[in-house]
């Protein structure tokens, strides 16, 4: 903690921090969270609600709980062990690991199901991100041309499935670089529709707080 407070409040801290927070820290928080880049809204959509600003209330919950909890408990964990001042090559979850096994031997393989499941629900989601939007990109053109839209739906579960093995094999590096690029590409023209619906959503949690 004492490590955290001096680094806090130098001012070669404070300068870094603000160059991270523009470059660094946006990227890893939309890619932790999904906040601002649009795609967790294609999920919250599908609820059946007559109340979507409760919905809302959910959505804002889970940047939360799993960055401002899970996150910062995890890099507690990687501070409070040492690890963090010199982690040699280690990174990701292989940091992680390390950094759990300094308390015991076993807690590496408590910490294997986690990673699968992270995984596992990661590809799920965003392949059903994918499909509703290439869907909504294509799927009436392959109706009219075809009459089937569901040739949209498969041609992208195709691709989808070759850049998974692709992600398996890259280096993790390589990996991130690409996700952020696509993150901030994502980021950018979503954040401007947020600030220009804005108003409706004002309006729409006033009318929500009365009743």
């Amino acid at each position: 903690f004492w490590a955290i407070l001096r680094g806090a409040f130098t001012p070669s801290g404070i300068q870094g921090g603000i160059v991270g927070v523009m470059i660094i820290g946006f990227r890893r928080a939309a890619f932790s969270n999904e906040a601002g880049i649009g795609s967790a809204a294609i999920a919250h959509s599908s609820v059946k609600t007559e109340k979507p600003i409760t919905e809302g209330y959910v959505a804002l919950l889970e940047p939360f709980i799993d960055t401002v909890v899970i996150c910062t408990l995890t890099a507690l964990v990687i501070i409070t062990s040492g690890l963090s001042a010199n982690p040699g090559n280690l990174a990701g979850t292989q940091l992680t690991s390390a950094a759990f096994s300094t308390v015991s031997g076993w807690f590496p393989y408590l910490l294997l199901p986690t990673i699968l499941l992270f995984a596992y629900t990661t590809i799920i989601s965003w392949s059903y991100y994918g499909v509703k939007s290439f869907d909504f990109l294509t799927g009436d053109y392959f109706e009219r041309r075809w009459n089937n839209r569901r040739i949209a739906t498969r041609m992208y579960q195709l691709v989808y499935l070759l850049f998974t093995v692709l992600g398996s094999v890259l280096h993790l590096n390589a990996v991130v670089d690409f996700s952020d690029m696509l993150i901030l590409a994502m980021a950018v023209p979503n954040i401007i529709g947020l600030y220009i619906l804005a108003p409706e959503v004002k309006q729409a949690l006033r009318e929500y707080r009365k009743k």
